[in-house]
């Protein structure tokens, strides 16, 4: 007997649009990277990109609990000496809210090729307006 290998078909994909708008970053993050993989579907498989879209609007306005929106850092480095630089949640959500979603969910799908390539279906914006109306994306609830 061989092994079922679904044919992953690329007109079948859906658009999911998600409001951020009260959701916590980790929970929304975690379901973002579901619907990404395609773990949400009957045909996933780990090797394969069989998930769908996702539009994430209301960016600016994703909860964080605890501390977190003071005491979390994140970190970049320029390569130089001393090129560290440190950014709170806070900093972040003022300057660029986008990078907050986008940041959690890169942490959650696979570290290869693979991941790059879903990550390329993620689309973030602040406020509630989006291009991708013409691709008619269904609302999808976020988990409480």
């Amino acid at each position: 007997m061989k092994t079922y290998l679904p044919k992953v078909n690329l007109d079948q994909r859906k658009w999911h649009v998600i409001d951020a708008d009260g959701a916590v970053l980790g929970r929304l993050a975690a379901q973002v990277a579901d619907v990404l993989r395609g773990k949400n579907k009957p045909i996933f498989t780990p090797h394969l990109d069989a998930g769908d879209f996702v539009v994430v609007i209301n960016a600016e306005k994703v909860r964080v609990t605890g501390k977190k929106e003071t005491a979390k850092e994140y970190m970049s480095y320029s390569g130089w000496k001393g090129g560290e630089k440190y950014t709170t949640v806070a900093q972040l959500r003022a300057r660029q809210p986008e990078k907050l979603i986008l940041h959690a969910v890169k942490g959650m799908i696979p570290k290869n090729r693979l991941g790059s390539q879903l990550l390329t279906k993620l689309k973030v914006f602040k406020g509630p307006k989006h291009p991708h109306a013409a691709q008619k994306p269904e609302p999808l609830k976020v988990a409480a």
